[in-house]
C-alpha cells in the first residue's frame, strides 16, 4: 500500500482536528475537512489553497459524505457530539452522530476505494477499572451513552476490515494543551484556565487518576500512522495517553508551571471514575512514543492567553463544548 496523498478528516474543525490539519498540510498531504463549522467558521482561512478542501456538510448527509470522500485515500475519523454532557443534552442527536451515521461512512469510505480508516474511540470505553495499568486487553465496560457507542463503533469498525482496507483504532486519553479551535472544558485546560483568569482552582475530589496526553502529541500519533506500513496498525486498537496523575497532583502541576500565587480549593464529588491507562502498545508496536508533558500544556495555555488568542476564556462558548451545544439546534 503506498503512501497516503489525500487526507479527509472528519471533524476537522474541532479541537485536534485544528491541530492537525495545519500539520497534515506542512507535511505535503491533501486535505479534506467534513465539518459542520459551530465553533470557528473561518477557522482555516490563513490555510485555505489548493490542497485544503472544506465540506460544510453534516455527517449523516450521504451527499456530503460522497463529496468529502472524493479523492480521498484515507479517513481519520474524529467527528463526535464529545464528552458525556454534550451528549445527554440530546441523546438521539448524540446517537444519530456518532452511531448511526458511522457504518455508513465505513461503507460509504470502502466503496470510495479508501485504503485506511483510522477511529478516534475514548479510553472512556473501559469505564472504572481497579487494575494498576488499563491495557487494551481488558475488558470494556462503558457506563454512559457517549462510550457504549464508541465501543460499538469499534466493533463494527473491525467487523468492515478487509484486504486493501486497514483500519485501526485509538482511545485517546484527556487531550490537553492549546489547539486553535481551544477547549476550555477538559481537566487539565479547565484548570489552567481557572488558575489564571480566577487565581483558584477548584478540585472536584481530587484523588481520581486521570490519563492526558497533549494535543500536539495526539496529532502527531495519527501522522505517524499515515507514515508507517499500516500492517503495524490494521485490526488493531491502541490506548493513546501519556501521563496519569491524580486531579489533585494535576492542579499541583498546573499552579507549579505557572509560577504564581494559586488557590486550590478540594469540594466533594460523586465523580469517582479512575484509571491508569497504559499506553505501551502504542510504544513499543507502533514505534510511537508522545514528547510533551501537562506542564508542556500549561505553559503552551498560559503563553496564548498572553497574546490574546483567547478572548473571553470563562464565558465565551466557543471554548465549551455543552455552551455551544445548548446555543445550537441540530435536528
Amino acid at each position: 500500500m503506498s503512501r497516503p496523498q489525500h487526507v479527509l478528516v472528519t471533524g476537522g474543525a474541532g479541537y485536534v482536528g485544528s491541530a492537525l490539519v495545519p500539520k497534515l498540510l506542512a507535511a505535503g498531504y491533501t486535505v479534506t475537512v467534513l465539518d459542520l463549522y459551530l465553533y470557528l467558521p473561518d477557522l482555516f482561512t490563513d490555510l485555505r489553497g489548493d490542497r485544503l478542501i472544506e465540506v460544510r456538510g453534516d455527517l449523516r448527509d450521504p451527499e456530503a459524505v460522497k463529496a468529502a470522500l472524493a479523492g480521498c485515500d484515507t479517513v481519520i475519523h474524529l467527528a463526535c457530539i464529545s464528552n458525556d454532557p454534550s451528549y445527554d443534552l440530546d441523546p438521539e442527536l448524540g446517537r444519530s452522530i456518532n452511531h448511526d451515521a458511522f457504518l455508513p461512512l465505513v461503507r460509504a469510505a470502502k466503496a470510495a476505494g479508501i485504503g485506511r480508516f483510522i477511529y478516534a474511540s475514548s479510553s472512556s470505553v473501559y469505564g472504572v477499572k481497579d487494575e494498576a495499568e488499563v491495557t487494551e486487553d481488558l475488558l470494556r465496560e462503558p457506563l454512559t451513552d457517549y462510550s457504549k457507542f464508541k465501543a460499538l463503533c469499534e466493533d463494527e469498525l473491525l467487523a468492515e476490515r478487509a484486504p486493501g482496507f486497514a483500519v485501526g483504532i485509538i482511545r485517546p486519553a484527556t487531550v490537553c494543551g492549546y489547539a486553535p479551535r481551544l477547549r476550555l472544558d477538559l481537566t487539565v485546560n479547565i484548570l489552567t484556565n481557572h488558575a489564571i483568569n480566577k487565581g483558584k482552582i477548584t478540585v472536584f475530589g481530587g484523588g481520581q487518576k486521570r490519563p492526558n496526553i497533549h494535543v500536539d502529541d495526539m496529532v502527531d500519533l495519527y501522522l505517524h500512522m499515515l507514515e508507517v506500513d499500516p500492517a503495524r496498525w490494521d485490526g488493531k486498537t491502541f490506548n493513546a495517553g501519556w501521563e496519569n496523575f491524580t486531579v489533585m497532583e494535576i492542579a499541583h502541576m498546573v499552579r507549579d508551571a505557572l509560577g504564581q500565587p494559586v488557590e486550590i480549593e478540594v469540594v466533594p464529588t460523586n465523580d469517582n471514575r479512575s484509571y491508569h491507562v497504559s499506553s505501551e502498545r502504542m510504544r513499543s508496536e507502533l514505534g510511537f512514543v508522545p514528547r510533551h508533558t501537562i506542564s508542556d500544556a500549561v505553559r503552551d495555555l498560559a503563553a496564548a492567553f498572553a497574546a490574546g488568542k483567547v478572548p473571553d476564556p470563562l464565558d465565551n462558548p466557543v471554548y465549551f463544548n455543552i455552551k455551544l451545544m445548548q446555543q445550537t439546534k441540530l435536528a
